[in-house]
């Protein structure tokens, strides 16, 4: 496959130079400051976004993601809420199974007849 644009990694001279001209603080201290005082202009005219309108930048994003994550939990619950529960044995069933723990069946007994009397 043939690349459209080849990539040349010889350094351009143009933009060295460019590069150069920009970057040169000058010949001793006098040439430093101006440099400096060059870079801080420069710099005072590039306004940064403050924190709060960089959270506004993403609020929306943010919100459709909520309601997004939302959703999907509503989904998940629901279906497996979906799931028939088990039927609860009735009070015959539990009375006449063999009873795992014989003393609670006597509880329970007791319990019943105490009620209706």
């Amino acid at each position: 496959m043939k690349d459209s644009m080849p990539f040349d990694h010889r350094p351009d001279p143009v933009l060295g130079e460019a590069l150069r001209r920009a970057l040169d603080p000058g010949e001793g201290t006098e040439g430093t400051a101006v440099f400096v005082a060059r870079v801080l202009a420069r710099a005072a005219d590039v306004s940064a976004p403050s924190w709060d309108a960089v959270l506004a930048r993403w609020a929306r994003g943010g919100v459709a993601a909520a309601i997004l994550v939302a959703v999907v939990a509503g989904y998940l619950v629901g279906r497996a809420g979906a799931v028939a529960p088990a039927a609860r044995p009735t009070m015959t069933d539990v009375l006449l199974a063999p009873p795992a723990h014989p003393r609670e069946v006597e509880i329970v007994l007791a319990s019943v007849i105490d009620n209706q009397q």
